[in-house]
């Protein structure tokens, strides 16, 4: 049985200080894995949709733990390619202090960057309801650029939904000097995008929900939802019309990273139920929420009991 939703993308292993203060002073971390694409595979699993995350880890431990943990979360990690050759991306945060982070990546040359379009099982990319792309893999490596243009041809090819999250990465993007443009072109080749109002912003050069829509639906575009962080999601679609909804109130944030990563989670998972793009919104922005909650990339994504147990707490707060 092939996977509905297809991602590929790096993941790499997190070193999280356990206290505050600089590096030089830490001896303890926490070991954690982050990765925008496996994080919304997870995501989807387990809101009891089948995902597939394609991607190349070292031939080494943290590799096997990479693989390990999330095929683990249910997702199908058939795919993924072990390299006996390079090791596997990682990043280490440091807790400055309460509430200030500082990351220091060590991707570069990674198993990750040494994918191939040879490597790939497009056969496996082809049976998929919906492949799912960030702006952060084209800028692995040409290889990445490269297999991020097959997969999309393969998409449109095969009547599979391109879905395509920005996630800027200007650490990465600052190496190539074309960045913006490479980004401009796949997103305009989305059937589904889904950028944040600021990412919209840098590609755009414009803030205003309305222009911002009309140019991608021009480009022919069928669905946008632009992110307003905890302001809200404006949503767009050429069969449906458009809309805003709310972001869901949260008491505390504990951690916004993987927000984002949530709210696509969410917004795909509501697609593959047929529902409404305001209805696939909503799921998305609740699951965006519940994540901010909780320490950690994909600790936070709920399942359904635990949307419908946040969801009910917070009918009550209404009334």
């Amino acid at each position: 049985m092939y996977p509905e939703l297809v991602t590929i993308g790096e993941t790499m292993v997190v070193f999280e200080a356990a206290a505050d203060g600089p590096l030089r002073y830490t001896t303890q971390f926490n070991k954690r894995h982050g990765g925008a694409e496996s994080n919304v595979a997870i995501g989807a699993a387990r809101l009891g949709r089948t995902a597939g995350w394609i991607s190349k880890v070292g031939d080494e431990e943290l590799g096997k733990y990479l693989v390990s943990s999330i095929r683990g979360e249910g997702v199908d990690t058939s795919r993924v390619i072990y390299d006996s050759h390079a090791a596997t991306g990682l990043f280490i945060k440091e807790k400055i202090r309460e509430g200030s982070t500082q990351v220091y990546y060590y991707r570069s040359g990674s198993a990750a960057s040494r994918m191939t379009l040879e490597e790939i099982d497009w056969h496996y990319v082809k049976q998929a309801k919906i492949l799912h792309l960030t702006g952060i893999t084209p800028f692995l490596s040409s290889n990445c650029l490269e297999i991020v243009h097959e997969a999309i041809r393969i998409a449109k090819e095969n009547g599979i939904l391109f879905s395509f999250d920005p996630n800027l990465r200007f650490k990465l993007m600052e190496k190539v000097p074309d960045a913006k443009e490479i980004l401009l072109d796949i997103a305009k080749q989305a059937d589904i995008l889904m950028p944040g109002l600021d990412e919209a912003e840098y590609l755009l050069g414009t803030d205003n929900y309305d222009e911002i829509a009309a140019y991608f639906l021009n480009a022919g575009i069928s669905k946008i939802a632009i992110k307003n962080g905890s302001v809200g999601t404006y949503y767009h679609a050429k069969d449906e019309g458009h809309g805003f909804v709310p972001s869901q109130k949260v008491e505390r944030v504990t951690d916004p990273v993987g927000a984002g990563d949530g709210f696509a989670a969410g917004l795909l998972t509501g697609l593959l139920e047929n529902k409404s793009l305001k209805e696939a919104v909503e799921l998305g922005s609740i699951v965006g929420a519940m994540v901010v909650t909780v320490k950690g990339d994909v600790e936070g994504l709920p399942d359904r009991a635990s949307i419908e147990s946040f969801s009910h707490r917070h009918r009550d707060i209404l009334r």
